[in-house]
């Protein structure tokens, strides 16, 4: 909590550059991009830094296989570069994972044609992944017994790439990058308003949401990155625009884990679109809805629990079938879709592109940002240096690129050490992954000071919570570094430990409140009860 007070007294005391308001994924890769060649940039949220649709994802990295239908073939070739560079900037992180898909004989295409769109897909990947396979519905009974394949034909086997940790967390650590290279940021701070006035600079109105406290943020420039709010903030403030906003809600049910398998099941829903079970940790998430809405703020029905039942059941051989009393979590966002306005009555909503807009407005020194997807990020944030640019603001050159892992010779550095004080003798035991692996993963190089203190204290290697991963040296660094408010932040955002265990099992854990005491100290009951009443009345 002192890193954030800090950061909010830098917010009112300083004049920045560019003010960025949304710490989605959209605002967290322009923050970062930016503040790597060397601007000023400030960031604030109204929520938690990924704490609406960023959060709400299913984890996957993918090229967009789905809008080759549409034949959209230069937006699935771009996903497909942006993908691979993904694979490759952040291989700790975003890993290659197989999907099996299954098409049954009613289907709208055979299998030899959904092969022909696979390697076509694969090719416009560029080749980087696994080559695709047609299967016979033999096949697949052979590789995934789970599923039923009664009345298939077949199906393919492709690879795309999947977030090892959550959407969440691959968001802050773009957020902790953009600070680390000087950008201030803070969440739980609203914007009320904004003015320009006719030197060419922005005066913010802000209102911290915990403290109450008011105070104003100048900029020269402003960026909205407010994701499924862009409309409504560029409203606020004033700002026209040629682009708005289409919402389409989707949500994931989380369920344990019905697969030995690490592979990500695919099929067609009962209404012919895209239905996935993707592993998640020792659970499984599955769905996706695709539903418009005109509100972005959006809930999880009973049809959609439905919905999303009766297709995994019908599709998979499970020993009984997967009822509400299985869920352990849910997800539901919406997924902003960028239209020129007016184009809503003309097209297709199923059809529309999911393609990003950085639109701008030179006379009033404004950056809207539309649309996007987790997998295109780095070229939101290439573009939007790019728009900064264009506005007379004076960029120097990144010293390498602004994203991705450390250099190898820092990761072998590490590796040694952490091999030297053999801290993987304990795995992580929900993933049976090395614990020298999860730090690197999760902190890069800041795991070196978890080095220092397992070294001087070996117990801090230790699980902290049940069964889920997190160490004892790590919430310490949490507690410094990571922002954290509310205990949500915790174990939705920087972890994943809300998807993967029940409301009964955190309400029991001991392990849950010492995390408590160490993230919010004399407030740890306060945002402990918090926390669990939230979850209880919604």
């Amino acid at each position: 909590m002192e890193l954030r007070k800090r950061n909010i007294e830098q917010l009112a005391s300083s004049e920045f550059d560019v003010l960025i308001v949304g710490g989605g994924i959209n605002g967290a890769v322009s923050a970062a991009a930016l503040a790597a060649r060397g601007a000023r940039v400030g960031l604030i949220d109204s929520r938690d830094f990924a704490g609406f649709t960023s959060q709400q994802s299913s984890n996957l990295v993918w090229g967009g296989i789905k809008y080759m239908e549409s034949y959209e073939f230069g937006l699935v070739a771009g996903l497909c570069k942006s993908r691979n560079e993904l694979l490759r900037s952040f291989p700790s992180t975003v890993r290659e994972i197989r999907f099996l898909t299954t098409v049954s004989r009613d289907f709208r295409y055979p299998p030899w044609f959904m092969i022909v769109g696979t390697w076509f897909y694969w090719i416009l990947g560029r080749g980087k992944t696994l080559i695709p396979k047609l299967l016979s519905a033999a096949d697949i009974a052979e590789r995934e017994p789970l599923i039923n394949v009664e009345n298939s034909h077949g199906g393919i086997e492709y690879s795309d790439a999947y977030l090892h940790d959550n959407d969440a967390r691959f968001v802050f650590n773009f957020i902790r990058s953009a600070m680390d290279k000087g950008c201030i940021a803070a969440n739980y701070v609203i914007s009320s308003g904004a003015s320009h006035d006719s030197s060419g600079h922005w005066t913010t109105k802000a209102k911290d949401v915990i403290s109450g406290e008011e105070f104003t943020i100048q900029s020269k420039l402003v960026i909205n990155a407010a994701g499924a709010f862009v409309d409504q903030y560029n409203a606020l403030v004033g700002i026209e625009t040629e682009y708005h906003h289409l919402f389409s809600k989707g949500i994931h049910l989380i369920v344990p884990r019905i697969s030995d398998n690490y592979r990500v099941l695919a099929f067609f829903a009962d209404d012919g679109r895209l239905f996935f079970a993707i592993p998640m940790g020792n659970r499984t998430c599955i769905g996706t809805t695709d539903t418009r809405v005109d509100d972005p703020v959006t809930q999880v029905t009973e049809e959609d629990r439905e919905f999303v039942l009766w297709n995994i059941n019908a599709r998979l051989n499970l020993p009984s079938p997967l009822t509400r009393d299985d869920i352990i979590a849910e997800r539901c966002g919406v997924r902003p879709l960028a239209v020129r306005k007016g184009q809503a009555s003309e097209t297709d909503f199923l059809q529309l592109s999911r393609k990003h807009v950085v639109e701008v407005l030179p006379e009033q020194d404004h950056i809207s940002i539309f649309g996007g997807k987790l997998t295109d990020c780095l070229n939101v944030g290439d573009e939007v240096c790019e728009a900064v640019a264009d506005l007379g603001l004076c960029l120097k050159e990144a010293p390498g690129k602004w994203y991705g892992e450390p250099n190898d010779a820092e990761r072998i550095a590490y590796y040694e050490r952490a091999n030297q004080l053999g801290i993987d003798k304990i795995t992580a035991s929900d993933t049976s992954e090395k614990l020298s692996q999860r730090l690197w993963r999760r902190y890069a190089l800041q795991a070196n000071a978890m080095l220092d203190a397992i070294e001087k204290d070996a117990s801090l290697s230790e699980p902290l919570i049940e069964n889920r991963g997190i160490r004892r040296c790590e919430i310490d660094y949490l507690a410094d570094n990571e922002l954290i408010v509310k205990l949500e932040d915790f174990l939705r955002r920087r972890s994943k430990i809300e998807l993967l265990m029940t409301c009964a099992e955190l309400r029991h854990s001991q392990g849950l409140y010492d995390a408590c005491k160490k993230l919010f100290g004399d407030q740890a009951k306060i945002r402990f009860d918090e926390y669990f009443e939230t979850v209880d009345s919604a």
